[in-house]
C-alpha cells in the first residue's frame, strides 16, 4: 500500500493486516524515479487509486501501461478535472440540478479524470440533495462496485 500522507488512517489499516506500506514524498515522486524502482522490486504489476490527489508522472503511466486505474465521484466526462474531488464536486452536482449521479473507474493517463472508462454506476440526485446526502449515495457505489471491478480486472 502506498501512501503520500504520513498518519493516513489507510496507514494503521494496513498495519493491522500486516499489509507492507510505503511512504512517498513529493519531490522524489514528482522530480525523482516515481518510485518506479521500488515498485518493480516489490513485484507491484497493477496499481488501484483511491483518494489519490496528485497527477501521476508520465514516467509511472509509461512503466504500467493501462495498468492504474481510478475511482471518481462523478459520472465523467462531467465534474472531472484539477480541483473536481470530494465535496466538490458533489457540490457542483447538486447546484447544477443534475438528475444523476454515481461513479466512474478509469484507466489513468497523463491528463486529470480522463483516462478510457472501464465502468459507471449511477444513483439519483434527490431533490433535497445536499452535497453531503449526495456523497454518501455516490460512496456506498464506490464501496460496492470499486473492489468487484478491480478483482475482474486483475482475473
Amino acid at each position: 500500500m502506498v501512501c503520500n500522507k504520513t498518519g493516513a488512517g489507510v496507514l494503521a489499516i494496513a498495519a493491522q493486516h500486516n499489509v507492507p506500506t510505503l511512504l512517498i514524498e513529493r519531490e522524489k515522486f514528482f522530480h525523482g524515479d516515481a518510485y518506479i524502482p521500488e515498485l518493480k522490486a516489490d513485484g507491484t504489476d497493477f496499481i488501484v487509486l483511491a483518494g489519490f490527489l496528485w497527477k501521476l508522472p508520465s514516467a509511472l503511466i509509461k512503466a504500467y501501461p493501462q495498468r492504474i486505474v481510478n475511482i471518481h465521484p462523478a459520472l465523467l466526462p462531467n465534474y472531472g478535472g484539477k480541483g473536481m474531488y470530494g465535496h466538490h464536486v458533489h457540490q457542483a452536482v447538486v447546484d447544477n440540478k443534475d438528475q444523476q449521479s454515481g461513479i466512474t473507474i478509469h484507466y489513468v493517463d497523463e491528463q486529470y479524470d480522463h483516462g478510457h472508462t472501464i465502468f459507471q454506476a449511477t444513483c439519483p440526485v434527490l431533490p433535497d440533495d445536499t452535497a453531503d446526502t449526495l456523497a454518501r449515495r455516490v460512496l456506498a457505489l464506490e464501496h460496492k462496485y470499486y473492489p468487484q471491478v478491480i478483482e475482474e480486472l486483475l482475473s
